[in-house]
């Protein structure tokens, strides 16, 4: 029987399993604050934003809201980092990506004070991570982690492989799963739109996450009975009743053979914000100097 790992449900534990920290935090006179900066017209940043702020609130983390209008100069954005940057109130900042094609995302990154790089992705928190002492871990391969552990899948000494290699996902990811520590001690493989024979590589994997962003790359077919299953894509497909979320796996067929898998959505997705709000909270307590108990 294919256990279907629930993300809700996990991502669920890890807010309640932050309300005694924020509780703990505030009564030392510190509420976590997460500031979100949005710059562009998308309608699903936007709302990817509101259940941000919606997350926030349900824990009892305070949130600050900035929206620069998309035709404003960088030097605006930059601007608005740094005052972010300068205030106490603030432990977290998140850029809400894409970004207006005048601004240099990598320069916006670099821009963030380290500390306050909740989302794991400024140059100095990357090379902690790859030494094996994150400051804080990407919300995505973290919640992956989480989900793998909920499920009771051992990682050490498994065979991993990884489909993509973005710096966002395949990346931390493949670094997480190799570290010497909890959730990691895996012999792991990368793959890429390079790969020669992407299904020799999933055939002989313990665990499988698909992060490619390519719409059911993956079959059961390419799969070992037992395998268990990560789907971290999320792709917008047009169908005849209109349009439908699914994944880098074709779920169906992936079921059959999977000991463990993640739906879409349901899974990751729900995860990687819960993660969000897991680093805001550490972030606030590094800056208290109060070691929280995180879940």
């Amino acid at each position: 029987m294919t256990e279907i790992i629930d993300g809700n449900a996990v991502a669920q534990d890890v807010r309640d399993g932050l309300l005694d920290s924020i509780e703990t935090l505030t009564e030392a006179g510190t509420t976590p604050c997460l500031a979100t900066v949005l710059m562009n017209n998308d309608p699903a940043s936007a709302s990817y934003v509101r259940m941000k702020h919606e997350d926030c609130e349900e824990v009892g983390i305070a949130t600050k809201d900035v929206e620069i209008d998309p035709e404003a100069p960088a030097e605006e954005l930059f601007d608005t980092i740094d005052e972010l940057n300068a205030d106490p109130e603030v432990h977290g900042i998140l850029v809400q990506m894409p970004l207006p094609d005048h601004v240099d995302e990598r320069e916006v990154l670099r821009s963030i004070d380290p500390a306050k790089d909740v989302d794991g992705f400024h140059p100095e928190n990357v090379g902690r991570l790859v030494a094996g002492n994150a400051r804080y871990k990407p919300c995505t391969p973290h919640g992956v982690q989480k989900l793998l552990e909920a499920a009771d899948v051992e990682t050490e000494g498994a065979e991993a492989v990884v489909v993509g290699r973005s710096n966002i996902v395949g990346k931390p990811m493949a670094n997480l799963l190799i570290q010497k520590d909890k959730g990691g001690n895996a012999t792991v493989t990368v793959c890429h739109s390079r790969t020669d024979d992407l299904a020799e590589k999933t055939r002989n994997a313990d665990i499988v996450i698909a992060a490619a962003g390519v719409p059911e790359m993956i079959d059961g077919e390419m799969l070992t009975e037992g395998t268990v299953v990560i789907d971290v894509g999320i792709n917008r497909v047009e169908t005849d009743e209109g349009s439908e979320l699914i994944g880098d796996v074709e779920y169906e067929s992936a079921k059959e053979k999977a000991s463990a898998i993640t739906p879409v959505p349901g899974g990751v997705g729900p995860m990687t914000r819960a993660m969000l709000l897991w680093n805001t909270v550490k972030a606030a307590g590094d800056v208290a100097g109060i070691d929280v108990d995180l879940p």
